[in-house]
C-alpha cells in the first residue's frame, strides 16, 4: 500500500502522468546494448553486436546477440539487422575489401567462424574446428582467416615438456589409456574392469574420469566461473583458406599458449602473446611477445621486457611499429595497464601512457600510424584519450560525466558506445576535425523519453591521510524540499573497480532504487581504479578499516550537505568485495536499518581455499594463511571475526555456481548468524555465478533487485505520500 500511495504521489502531484514516469523493474528487459564495434575499411559503415533481453513462456529469460550494420554517411539511417534467431553472433570482422563480415557463431556446444556476404545471401560456416574457433582475423589479401582454438591437454601430442612436470603424484603422463582422445573402436580394445589387474583397474578408473565421474583434479587453477576445469587447455592458432575445402592449417602446437594474434600488413608474419612455460601454466601469470612466420610456421620470441608482462600486440597500419599492453610484475597488488610501442624490427620499447597514471584499454591506431587512441577509466568517467606514437603529451579527445564503453576509428571518424545518466547506452559518430557528433542509434531512446531519471551530484572530500575521495549523491525521484528520505549507501566491488556516472553496470539498479523513494550515496574509496597507482594500491593489507573510513566519510559528508537525507534511515548494500565491506561495516557500525551483502568474501583464510580469485590473498595481504603473521592479518581483516557484533538485519545473496568467491563464504556467514540468533535471510540463485547482477539471467537480475528493495522495505519508513484524491 505504501508503494502504491508513493507512486500515486508522482502521478497526481508531480504530473508524471502527463510527462515522465519512474523507472520500474521491468525496464531492465528494455535495455539494449551494442558492443564490438568494427568500422569498415573505407569508413562508411560499422558493424556491431546488439545484445537484447528476451522472455518466452512467461518465465524463461535469455539474451540474444545479433549483428547490425550502421550507415555512417546517410544521416538518420536506421541500423540494419544482419543476423537473426536464437544463436549468439559475436566478434564481427570486416574483410579487407569491405564486402564480407567474418564472425563467431555459437552453434551448439562449440563456436565456429562464419562469413556473411554483405551483397546478399546466407551466412556460411568456414570452420569445423573440433574444439571450437574464435577471434577471427582476415589476412591482408582477404583470402584467409586466422583464428584461435583452445586444445585440451589430452588432445595434444607428445609428453609434457620439461622443465615443468606432470603434477599427478606417483604417475606419469601417458601411463593410462587416453579415452577422451580415442575412437569408439579403440576404446573397445581396452580391458576395463574393477576386478582385474592394476593395469585393468587403472584403465577402468581412467574411463570413469574421462566421463567426468569423478572429476580428478591435479592442477592448481581448477575452478572456472561456473564449473570445475580439471583439464588444462592451450590456445593455438590456425589459418583457414576461405575458398578451399582444404583443412585449416595449424600454425602453432604443443604445450604453449598463443593468444591475441594479429597479422602484419604484408601478411608474412603474425604477432601474438606467448611464453615457454618454465613452471606449470597455472602458476605462470606473465607473457611476452612472439612472432610467427606464416610460411614456415616458425614461432620465436620477439620481445621480452624485464619487470613487465606484455600482451595484446598489434601492428601499426604502415607495419613499422607494434603497439602492446604492459603490466608491471614486481608488485602484484593492484597492477595498472599501460601502453607501449616498439619497432616492428625489434629494439627498445617505449612506454606511452605512464604520465597519465591510469589504467588504459581499447587502444586503436590512427590511419597514418602517428597517433594512438584509447579509453581510460578516470574519476567516475571513461573518456577517450590520444597520445603520439613517438611519445609526448596525452590529450583528452572527448568525454565528461559519461562513459565510452567501446569504440573504433577510421580516418577522422570515431564510432563509439556511450553510457550517460539520461540514456544507458547509445552509439554515436564523432568527427575528429570539428568535434561534431551525431547519434546513430535509438537502442534505448524511445522507451527512455517517457522516463524520469535521477542525476548524480558529484562531491569530493579530503581524508586525514591527505588523499581526496570522490563520491556522488542521487536524489529520490519526486523529492520535495523539507522532507526527509531514506538513503542507501551502495559500495563497489573489485576492490579495484570504479563507479561513477560513466559506468553502465549500476545504471538500472540505481534508478530503480531512486524510483522507490530512496536516495543513493556511492563513492570510490582507496583501492579503487581511476585515481592513479598510489590510490589504487592504498588498501594493501587494509581491506577493512581504511576503505571503510573513506566510505563512511563520504556518507557523513553527504548527510551534512543534503538536508533531505534521513540519517536515521540509512541502508547499505554491495557485492563481491563490497559484500565483504557490507559485512565489515555492520560488524563495526550500527547506524544502518538493514543491509544486503551479495556474492561476498567474509573469511579470508577460507577464501584462499575456495574461490578462483584466491590470488587476491597473497597479492593484497602479502602472504599465505599458513604463515603466522599473514594468518593474524587475515583474521583481523575478516568480517567473520567480528560477526558477533552484527545486529543489523542482513540479507545475504549468492549464486549456486559462483566459483569466484565461493558459496561457502555466504553459508558460513549465514549459519553463524543463525546460531547467534541474529536477523538474517539467505537467497541462493540457481545456475548463477559471480556475474549475477551484471550479466546474469535477466529474470533473476530483476528478482535480485526487487528482493533487496523488498528487504529494505521491511525496515523503512517513507515520507507520507499524498493520497490520489488530493489536489
Amino acid at each position: 500500500m505504501k508503494k502504491i500511495l508513493f507512486l500515486l504521489f508522482f502521478v497526481t502531484v508531480l504530473g508524471f502522468s502527463q510527462t515522465k514516469k519512474p523507472i520500474v523493474a521491468g525496464d531492465l528487459m528494455k535495455i539494449a546494448t551494442a558492443q564490438q564495434i568494427q568500422m569498415s575499411p573505407d569508413g562508411t559503415k560499422a558493424a556491431m553486436v546488439v545484445i537484447r533481453k528476451a522472455v518466452k513462456n512467461d518465465n524463461e529469460y535469455y539474451y540474444t546477440r545479433h549483428l547490425y550494420l550502421l550507415d555512417l554517411i546517410v544521416a538518420n539511417a536506421e541500423p540494419m539487422q544482419l543476423t537473426f534467431g536464437d544463436k549468439s553472433d559475436v566478434q564481427p570482422q570486416w574483410s579487407p575489401d569491405g564486402k564480407q563480415l567474418a564472425f563467431v557463431r555459437a552453434d551448439g556446444e562449440k563456436s565456429q567462424i562464419w562469413i556473411l556476404p554483405l551483397s546478399g545471401g546466407e551466412a556460411r560456416a568456414v570452420t569445423k574446428a573440433e574444439f571450437g574457433a574464435g577471434n577471427p582475423r582476415w589476412s591482408p589479401d582477404g583470402k584467409k582467416i586466422l583464428y584461435s582454438s583452445s586444445i585440451p591437454i589430452y588432445a595434444i601430442d607428445g609428453g609434457i615438456p620439461t622443465p615443468y612436470t606432470y603434477e599427478r603424484p606417483g604417475r606419469k603422463m601417458g601411463d593410462e589409456p587416453n579415452f577422451k582422445n580415442m575412437k569408439a573402436d579403440e576404446k573397445k580394445k581396452i580391458v576395463t574392469t574393477p576386478d582385474g589387474t592394476l593395469e585393468e583397474v587403472r584403465a577402468w578408473l581412467a574411463k570413469n574420469t574421462s566421463e567426468g565421474n569423478p572429476r580428478v583434479l591435479t592442477r592448481q587453477n581448477f575452478q572456472g566461473e561456473l564449473n570445475l576445469q580439471p583439464d588444462e587447455d592451450f590456445s593455438h592458432l590456425f589459418i583457414k583458406t576461405i575458398d578451399s575445402e582444404e583443412k585449416a592449417v595449424q600454425l602453432t602446437s604443443g604445450f604453449q599458449d598463443f593468444q591475441s594474434a594479429d597479422w602484419s600488413p604484408d601478411g608474412k608474419n603474425i604477432i601474438c602473446d606467448s611464453r615457454v612455460y618454465k613452471i606449470h601454466p597455472d602458476r605462470e601469470r606473465d607473457s611476452d611477445l612472439w612472432i610467427i612466420d606464416v610460411n614456415t610456421k616458425a614461432a620465436k620470441e620477439f620481445l621480452t621486457w624485464k619487470n613487465y608482462s606484455i600482451s595484446n600486440a598489434n601492428y601499426s597500419p604502415d607495419g613499422t611499429q607494434i603497439l602492446f599492453s604492459v603490466q608491471g610484475i614486481q608488485d602484484r597488488h593492484a597492477q595498472q595497464t599501460q601502453l607501449a610501442v616498439v619497432s616492428a624490427s625489434g629494439g627498445t620499447p617505449q612506454l606511452l601512457t605512464a604520465a597519465l597514471d591510469r589504467d588504459v584499454n581499447g587502444a586503436v591506431w590512427s590511419g597514418d600510424s602517428k597517433t594512438i587512441y584509447f579509453a581510460s577509466q578516470t574519476e567516475g568517467a571513461i573518456p577517450i584519450f590520444s597520445v603520439p606514437t613517438k611519445g609526448g603529451a596525452i590529450a583528452k579527445v572527448f568525454g565528461s560525466a559519461n562513459g565510452v564503453n567501446d569504440f573504433d576509428l577510421r580516418g577522422e571518424k570515431i564510432v563509439y558506445a556511450l553510457t550517460e545518466t539520461k540514456n544507458p547506452w547509445e552509439i554515436y559518430l564523432l568527427n575528429l576535425k570539428d568535434k561534431s557528433s551525431r547519434q546513430l542509434t535509438k537502442l534505448n531512446e524511445v522507451w527512455m523519453k517517457d522516463k524520469s531519471v535521477s542525476t548524480p551530484k558529484e562531491y569530493w572530500i579530503d581524508r586525514p591521510n591527505g588523499t581526496k575521495v570522490q563520491y556522488w549523491v542521487m536524489e529520490p525521484i519526486g523529492r520535495k524540499d523539507g522532507t526527509k528520505y531514506p538513503t542507501i549507501l551502495n559500495i563497489h566491488g573489485g576492490p579495484t573497480a570504479m563507479w561513477g556516472p560513466g559506468i553502465f553496470s549500476m545504471w538500472h539498479e540505481y534508478q530503480l532504487e531512486n524510483s522507490w523513494g530512496y536516495g543513493l550515496v556511492y563513492s570510490n574509496p582507496r583501492g579503487s581504479g581511476g585515481y592513479g597507482d598510489k590510490f589504487k594500491k592504498a588498501n594493501f593489507k587494509d581491506w577493512g578499516t581504511g576503505p571503510a573510513s573513506d566510505i563512511l566519510g563520504s556518507l557523513d559528508d553527504a548527510v551534512s550537505k543534503n538536508a533531505w537525507i534521513d540519517k536515521d534511515q540509512l541502508f547499505v548494500e554491495g557485492g563481491s568485495y563490497a559484500g565483504y565491506m557490507v559485512a565489515w561495516l555492520i560488524s563495526h557500525d550500527n547506524r544502518f536499518k538493514a543491509a544486503n551483502a551479495q556474492r561476498g568474501v567474509y573469511e579470508l583464510t577460507t577464501f584462499m581455499g575456495e574461490g578462483n580469485a584466491w590470488s587476491l590473498v597473497p597479492n593484497d595481504f602479502g602472504g599465505y594463511p599458513w604463515e603466522p603473521e599473514t594468518k593474524k592479518l587475515l583474521d583481523s581483516e575478516s568480517p567473520y571475526s567480528y560477526l558477533k557484533n552484527i545486529n543489523t538485519p542482513l540479507l545475504i545473496i549468492h549464486g549456486d555456481q559462483d566459483l569466484r568467491t565461493g558459496i561457502i563464504q555466504g553459508e558460513m556467514l549465514y549459519k553463524s548468524l543463525k546460531v547467534l540468533g541474529k536477523p538474517v535471510e539467505y537467497a541462493r540463485y540457481p545456475k548463477e555465478g559471480h556475474e549475477l547482477t551484471r550479466s546474469g539471467n535477466p529474470g533473476r537480475m530483476m528478482d535480485h533487485e526487487l528482493r533487496v528493495i523488498e528487504f529494505f522495505e521491511r525496515y523503512v519508513k517513507h515520507p507520507e505520500a499524498v493520497p490520489a484524491t488530493a489536489k
